[in-house]
């Protein structure tokens, strides 16, 4: 006699209860965590050798010092750039306060210059120049050409003679005005203007005063021959009786 069973058992697939965790992934998960917990404190302990490197090295080595730090007497690099800046202000004040060299060197040749040209009139006042000997003879013509028709004696010597001597002394007293005011100028020049620092060179004031002095006894020789104080002009004899 045949049995059939009553009942046929199929496999299942069950799923694990909500609360449990599957034993593949819990060992994977603990895998991850381990090897992260040691990179970490690999991590931890590389942090701390280099702090601690960093904090020996000094001491242990001393070519490693900083090497650009400030020696203990050297200034204040923050009151260096001032330091200079005032510097260079009085290098410009003092040569603002220095008196050109060109400029002194103008002044003074035009000076010497002057002081030349002021004796060489002084000279020219006192021996007479060519303008006065054609000035002269020019006068000279002139009384000729008035006289040539009659005249008389006083009045030739006056026209032909006096007139020409006259004009001579004033050409000369010319020059030895020109003389005197030229050597003045020079000599009184350093009073006005800008002062100088440097006097005026000695052989400067040496030849104007002897410009000075030779325009000064050109005034008075031109001044007593054109008055006629030194020599007076010839006068016409009386007629010799016969």
């Amino acid at each position: 006699m045949n049995t059939t069973p009553s009942s046929t058992t199929t496999p299942s697939t069950t799923t694990p209860p909500a609360g449990t965790t599957d034993p593949a992934e819990g060992s994977a998960d603990a895998v991850t965590e381990e090897t992260t917990a040691k990179g970490s404190a690999t991590d931890s302990a590389k942090d701390s050798l280099a702090k601690d490197s960093a904090t020996d090295s000094p001491a242990k080595d001393p070519a490693a010092k900083d090497t650009t730090a400030t020696p203990s007497d050297a200034a204040d690099p923050g009151s260096a750039p001032d330091d200079l800046a005032g510097q260079a202000d009085d290098v410009d004040d003092a040569e603002d306060l220095e008196p050109d060299p060109f400029e002194e060197a103008r002044h003074g040749v035009g000076a010497g210059a002057a002081a030349v040209v002021s004796a060489a009139l002084g000279v020219v006042a006192l021996t007479g120049a060519w303008t006065g000997r054609v000035a002269a003879e020019r006068e000279t013509l002139i009384g000729q050409i008035q006289t040539s028709g009659g005249g008389s004696a006083a009045q030739q010597i006056s026209e032909i003679y006096g007139d020409a001597w006259h004009t001579t002394a004033l050409v000369n007293g010319v020059f030895a005005v020109l003389a005197l005011l030229v050597g003045v100028f020079v000599l009184v020049r350093p009073a006005f203007g800008t002062p100088s620092e440097r006097p005026q060179p000695t052989w400067v004031r040496a030849v104007a005063l002897a410009g000075v002095a030779l325009g000064v006894l050109g005034v008075l020789i031109s001044a007593g021959m054109y008055f006629d104080l030194f020599v007076a002009l010839p006068t016409a004899g009386a007629p010799a009786g016969g």
